[in-house]
């Protein structure tokens, strides 16, 4: 019988998401095959790395980062794959990934290049742009702008009007994300985002019907046997407060509807344009794509998600179960196939 792989399903990060990430972490946990794999959560803070065999935790060990492993019982552990659910800071901008790929580990998701493109949604959404996705008109703001009259919120509205979301944006899970609907507000609502990240978003508003749809492809491309790829159906997001904002997220106040109601036509679209995202960005693993429906019918792409949540409850394992699929064969492939995945 051969030896089991040894999986770190790494969680945590430095930012606000952290806690996101552990809930993340629990469901990937609960997803994928104990009998292939010996699953430990990886837990990454700024002061320290630590495993555990579980998410109920137990007596914390540190990992050894001069080549990713930990000692249990006296024996040295190596890890095999390195299941990457941190979201934000430093597991979704490329940090983690740079770091895996010089000691030659193998992980799930996209690599340093594509990774920092999609961290950063202001350069995300203007590359995209030259394939033709249409998405919000948009402002950057760096720290230094304050001094920029150029750039002062009479500047931003005339340039992008009323209401407009102020978002990180180096940042996610709507933490420090507001929607201005006056002048008056949109300082506070940018010195707020500013607590979150080093750069600011300022997106005009989309009116219109929100949906998400998830994807993987797995197998090197351009090669026989063809790349494996499935794209998810969609699901449609209706939340009761203002915006999908945290709570809508995270604490029930959405409902979220899979697949999507709305017609074939539009479900190919989007599915077609995930499935094209997917390349254009470089992505690995599984990714998932937002967008907004206007109320003609045209789909344009709020941001491109390359660590996406994956709780019980998440728009992933949702999208798994409507295609018919199931999450343990899902998880099995990412991790069987992206190790010779070439990184961008």
């Amino acid at each position: 019988m051969s030896q089991l792989k040894n999986i770190a399903i790494v969680a945590g990060g430095y930012s606000s998401e952290s806690a996101v990430s552990l809930k993340s972490a629990q469901g990937i946990y609960s997803f994928i095959d104990k009998e292939r794999y010996n699953l430990y959560i990886v837990l990454i803070t700024k002061d320290q790395w630590t495993v555990c065999h579980s998410c109920e935790g137990g007596n914390d060990v540190l990992v050894d980062k001069n080549d990713f492993s930990f000692t249990h019982n006296g024996k040295k552990i190596k890890f095999d794959f390195a299941y990457i659910t941190i979201h934000g800071t430093p597991g979704e901008n490329g940090l983690l990934q740079g770091y895996l790929d010089m000691l030659g580990v193998p992980y799930s998701c996209c690599g340093v290049g594509a990774a920092a493109l999609t961290f950063n949604k202001f350069y995300c959404v203007n590359y995209l742009r030259n394939f033709g996705v249409k998405t919000a008109k948009s402002v950057l703001l760096r720290r230094v702008d304050s001094l920029d009259d150029t750039l002062s919120p009479e500047t931003i509205v005339k340039e992008l009007g009323l209401p407009v979301f102020v978002k990180p944006n180096d940042g996610g899970s709507s933490f420090g994300t507001t929607k201005v609907r006056t002048i008056e507000a949109l300082q506070p609502a940018i010195d707020e985002a500013f607590k979150e990240g080093q750069e600011v978003m300022v997106e005009s508003f989309l009116s219109g019907t929100e949906v998400t749809c998830g994807c993987y492809k797995v197998g090197a491309q351009h090669v026989v046997p063809v790349r494996k790829e499935v794209v998810f159906p969609i699901t449609e997001v209706v939340t009761k407060n203002d915006f999908f904002d945290y709570n809508a997220k995270y604490n029930l106040e959405s409902d979220e509807i899979t697949p999507a109601r709305i017609s074939q036509a539009l479900t190919d679209e989007i599915q077609s344009l995930t499935s094209k995202i997917y390349d254009w960005v470089g992505a690995q693993g599984i990714i998932r794509v937002d967008y907004i429906i206007s109320e003609a019918g045209e789909v344009q792409m709020l941001e491109v998600n390359t660590t996406p949540g994956m709780t019980a409850t998440s728009f992933i394992p949702q999208q798994v179960r409507a295609a018919g699929l199931d999450i343990k064969d899902v998880m099995t492939e990412i991790i069987e196939n992206n190790g010779s995945n070439k990184r961008i």
